[in-house]
This record gives C-alpha cells, structure tokens and sequence, in this order.
C-alpha cells in the first residue's frame, strides 16, 4: 500500500514539474518576443529613463496623463506648477518633480516621433 502511494506522490510531482517548466518557457518565450517587439524605441526610452532618473510611468502619474499628447502634457504641467509654486504656499521639490515629468514626457514623444519618421521611410523606401 506505501509504494503505490509513494508511486502515486511521484509521477504526481513529475505531472507538475513537467507543466512548471512547460510555463516557465512560455512565459520566457513570451517576454523575450516583447522585448524585440519594442525594439529601438524601447531601448531608447530606457536610455531616457536612465538619464532623466524618472520612469515613464512615474512621470505619467506625475502629470496624471494616460495617453502621451502633447496638449494634455502641457495643460496639466500648468496647471500642477501653478499649484506647487513656493510663492502661494506650494512645494519646490514637488515643482521640481513635475518640470523632470514633464521633460521625460516630452523626451518620449520625441522618441515615438522618431521611430515614426524612421518607419515611414522605411516603407517608403520598400516602394
């Protein structure tokens, strides 16, 4: 009775094992595909993150911005710099980190810009 449970406990562990690593490579597999999918633009936003010590995703928060468009960039770097001016009771640090957000946001669109431009010759030349 022992052995056929420790059998039983066994291939239990071998079925599991087998569809741990099965996962584990999808998923390697998978994060190994986005990451070429980004490319260049995704190697260059990396490089601004680095420089500009912010993520894309904190300046996002920052400046409350979902969607990188200019006009929305700049309508609430405004009005949060306005909020945060030392002069009417507001923070510099807090000022500070919104100017750095609103510099990563614009070095991003720069880099879409680019990579856009850089696409469009790219079929252009294939024509």
């Amino acid at each position: 009775m022992a052995k056929y449970l420790a059998q039983i406990i066994i291939v239990g562990a071998q079925v599991v094992g087998r569809a741990f690593a099965r996962a584990v490579r999808q998923e390697y597999a998978a994060s190994r595909a986005a990451a070429e999918a980004r490319g260049r633009a995704g190697r260059q936003s990396a490089a601004a993150s680095s420089i500009s010590g912010m993520s894309l995703q904190e300046a996002q928060q920052i400046l409350n911005v979902g969607k990188l468009r200019s006009e929305d960039i700049q309508q609430n770097y405004e009005h949060l710099f306005k909020v945060n001016d030392k002069s009417v009771g507001g923070s510099f640090y807090l000022q500070s980190k919104v100017v750095r957000a609103k510099e990563r946001l614009e070095e991003e669109l720069h880099i879409e810009e680019m990579d856009q431009a850089r696409k469009e010759q790219t079929k252009q030349s294939e024509t």
